[in-house]
């Protein structure tokens, strides 16, 4: 595995983000940690500033992991496994990195006279609460630091675990702006296993959605990835919909599946294996590159707002005690970006 080329800016040749003296390598034999191998690092960094093309609204993030127990077969963060020479299938799915130091990092960082206090973006690329978090409780001290430095921040999770650190999230609430969002793109179980087979499911999280609302946390929700083919008939677009509406999400963002390299090849295998007969319309459809065309996109965009508006979904209320994450461009724009718990 490599280590010391992941540096902050490959091009310029900077020192990598931690060495190999650093790495613990453990695995634990209890059932949900079976298989998986976690690769604790001291980081020498942990604010990340997003790629000026990006579509993002937001230019700083924090990933306190690498590689996600999620297992989702399209999630576009796969494609950075092979920056470790590890593959974007398999080992993605069980080989993770740990930034043991990540709450200190970033209290030191934003502690520093050069940080301006500009909003920080967590599990846009890979999930801050997958289940390694259960384990090595990285979020408690990361929430604390941006709310004792009074720090807008967002969080977008597949994770219910969120729910452990609610009390956290109400403090930080207090002081800074916070944004919370529940990624949930189908609600179809049969689906779910097969995509996203290490998440909770779409009920469980939309009942996180729910229990923080009820307790002032306002919280959309990115319904992402509708899957061609497979999860974009009206009829299962507006189970979603409804379902969405039931949690009391502030509001609901459609995003459509887009397949760039490491995320493409592992998620046309699956689709090979479970769904041959899609393989040829799905290489159509993506012919172009990673996205799906703009008219396809448009389509699904339309259906979803205007289920939204039949079921009621609007903006956040008054008086909420924190703000929904900023709003995803809209789909129909070229190079849009999906958020990685995707």
């Amino acid at each position: 595995m490599r280590w010391d080329n992941l540096a902050e800016n490959r091009a310029e040749n900077r020192a990598g983000l931690f060495d190999a003296e650093t790495v613990t390598t453990r695995t634990f034999d209890t059932p949900e940690f079976r298989g998986v191998t976690f690769h604790e690092v001291r980081a020498r960094s942990i604010v990340n500033r997003v790629p000026g093309a990006s579509q993002m609204p937001f230019e700083w993030t924090v990933n306190p992991y690498r590689g996600c127990t999620h297992a989702c077969v399209y999630c576009f963060a796969r494609k950075t496994h092979s920056y470790l020479d590890l593959d974007t299938g398999l080992d993605f799915d069980s080989q993770i990195v740990v930034k043991i130091n990540a709450p200190e990092l970033l209290r030191s960082h934003l502690a520093s006279r050069r940080w301006q206090g500009a909003h920080i973006a967590m599990g846009t690329n890979v999930d801050c609460y997958q289940r390694a978090e259960g384990r090595y409780r990285l979020m408690p001290g990361i929430i604390a630091a941006l709310r004792d430095h009074a720090n807008p921040f967002s969080i977008l999770t597949k994770g219910t675990l969120i729910l452990r650190d609610l009390e956290l999230l109400r403090q930080a609430a207090e002081v800074t702006e916070v944004g919370v969002s529940v990624s949930t793109g189908f609600v179809d179980e049969e689906l779910w296993r097969t995509v996203e087979p290490g998440t909770p499911s779409p009920q469980r999280r939309l009942d996180a959605v729910r229990t923080l609302t009820d307790h002032g946390i306002g919280c959309g929700v990115l319904m992402a990835p509708v899957i061609p083919f497979i999860g974009d008939h009206p009829d299962q677009l507006r189970a979603t919909v409804r379902a969405i509406a039931a949690s009391g999400a502030t509001s609901v963002t459609p995003l459509v599946l887009h397949l760039r390299p490491g995320a493409r090849e592992w998620f046309m295998a699956w689709l090979g294996a479970h769904h041959p007969h899609l393989v040829r319309r799905f290489e159509r459809l993506y012919a172009e590159g990673a996205y799906a065309p703009k008219w396809y996109q448009r389509r699904i965009t339309g259906q979803v707002h205007a289920l939204a508006a039949e079921f009621g979904i609007g903006p956040a209320q008054r008086g909420v005690v924190a703000r929904r994450i900023p709003p995803a461009r809209e789909p129909d724009l070229p190079g849009q970006t999906q958020l990685t718990l995707l």
